[in-house]
């Protein structure tokens, strides 16, 4: 190790110790404290509610998610609830010919039940999408609808935002990383991703029976506090399926007043789950660059529970911001990979375009999976308000694993997880196929980035 690496790893271990120092002190005094002890595992949360007998699929990419969430909103026959970070008047949730715009989706709907559309407001001065103007003219749009209602949320956290993306629809509630927008990157994609300007991969969790009320009350509460208006108790639906589920949140705290200490159990959910892994771990995520998180990660690879325990992770080429950071961070990952148990790899598409893998899902041991809106950073984790479900349906986690790696790998991947890693994920990353390693890179520009920004910004 030359001088400036050694001086690069001093400076990161430095900074990352003071900003995990900073969130131990944070949440302790808020009485969360026992999420970084280190001591947790499982997989669920104590500090949620846990749902029997529900229904989960989950959508990949947007081509799949949109037209079933655009058949929902047509359907409607009690009411409609969006929150997103940024949605669109014009935006059309299908590409065919004649679709209607979404003001106009929702205005058909509002003529036969209640729609409520909440979006965060901007940041108040314009240093990122969507801008406060934006957000103002999109609101102005949806309510010129008609009977829509749309409120702007403006209590975010200095540089931070509301990040969730939420969809209820009577019965069913959509919980996923895809916004109803053009803004920053077009979300129509397919599995097959088809060449085009900038793939989009991304998830949406469809889920019917009793968790569909716990999102519901969370929209609600959050409606409450902006708009004013108190909304019916949602009422339970039914069970519709063997799945226990969890819905886990981030909420930094004096945000909301029926949450004035926050919500971190989304960081627990992590922690926890992560904390479990036996033998593998998949993350698809837009960011990796919470030390919380790498931290675990690299004592996994350093002290492998298991012979068979194999790491994949998927991430953007380019992430829209944080690029050093995250393949900082994953610089630290492939140090502390001696035994060739981790693979990092990309998306490209057709004659090697980059796909933005803007995804938010994680399997465990093919026995628990999250899905949401939270990147795996110091935003999501801490400072953004954001909305997570998880499941132990291995059937589901298994399931929805293979249809991913299927996707990616266009090949066989029904065997042993170890041996699918070690065979199939690796042929894939020297040929030409879907996959691209994603090489070290040194630390100095990029390890330091996500510690110092979360010092300035994290209050």
């Amino acid at each position: 190790m030359g001088l400036l690496d050694a001086l690069d790893a001093r400076l990161g271990d430095g900074l990352e110790n003071v900003l995990c120092s900073h969130h131990a002190r944070r949440l302790r005094r808020l009485g969360w404290g026992e999420v970084l002890d280190g001591d947790g595992a499982g997989w669920f949360t104590p500090r949620r509610p846990v749902q029997h007998g529900n229904k989960i699929e989950i959508l990949i990419d947007g081509a799949t998610a949109f037209p079933v969430v655009s058949q929902a909103i047509e359907k409607a026959q009690k009411y409609v609830h969006i929150a997103n970070w940024h949605a669109s008047a014009d935006f059309r949730l299908t590409r065919e010919p004649g679709a209607p715009q979404l003001r106009e989706l929702l205005s058909a709907a509002a003529e036969r039940v209640p729609v409520r559309v909440l979006l965060w407001a901007g940041p108040p001065i314009p240093f990122f999408e969507p801008t406060r103007k934006r957000a103002e003219a999109a609101q102005r749009e949806f309510l010129e609808c008609g009977a829509v209602r749309c409120e702007l949320d403006a209590r975010e956290r200095t540089l931070h935002c509301h990040h969730e993306k939420i969809v209820i629809v009577d019965d069913v509630a959509f919980v996923g990383g895809l916004d109803m927008t053009a803004v920053e990157g077009d979300r129509h994609d397919s599995p097959e991703h088809p060449p085009r300007d900038l793939g989009w991969h991304d998830h949406v969790a469809r889920l019917e029976g009793p968790v569909v009320a716990e999102v519901a009350a969370h929209f609600a509460a959050r409606w409450l506090e902006i708009a004013g208006e108190t909304l019916p108790a949602p009422e339970a639906p039914p069970e519709a399926g063997p799945s226990s589920v969890q819905l886990v949140r981030t909420i930094p705290e004096r945000t909301y007043g029926f949450s004035p200490h926050g919500d971190f159990s989304l960081l627990d959910s992590y922690l926890r789950a992560l904390r479990s892994a036996k033998s593998l771990i998949y993350l698809e995520n837009q960011f990796l660059w919470s030390p919380e998180i790498t931290e675990v990660l690299i004592e996994k690879l350093l002290r492998p529970p298991t012979p068979e325990f194999r790491m994949v992770l998927l991430l953007p080429q380019k992430p829209s911001n944080g690029a050093d950071t995250t393949r900082g961070q994953l610089g630290r990952l492939l140090d502390a990979d001696a035994d060739g148990r981790l693979v990092a790899a990309t998306l490209v598409a057709h004659g090697d375009a980059p796909i933005y893998v803007h995804a938010k899902l994680s399997v465990v041991d093919d026995q628990w999976l999250s899905v949401g809106s939270a990147n795996l950073n110091e935003h999501s984790l801490f400072n953004d308000t954001e909305v997570n479900v998880v499941t132990d349906d291995a059937a589901v986690a298994r399931g929805t694993r293979l249809r991913l790696w299927a996707e990616h790998l266009a090949a066989d991947v029904s065997g042993p997880v170890d041996e699918v890693v070690d065979q199939v994920w690796r042929r894939a990353l020297k040929g030409r196929s879907r996959v691209m390693e994603l090489p070290g890179v040194s630390r100095r520009a990029g390890r330091l980035q996500g510690p110092l920004r979360g010092l300035l910004v994290d209050g």
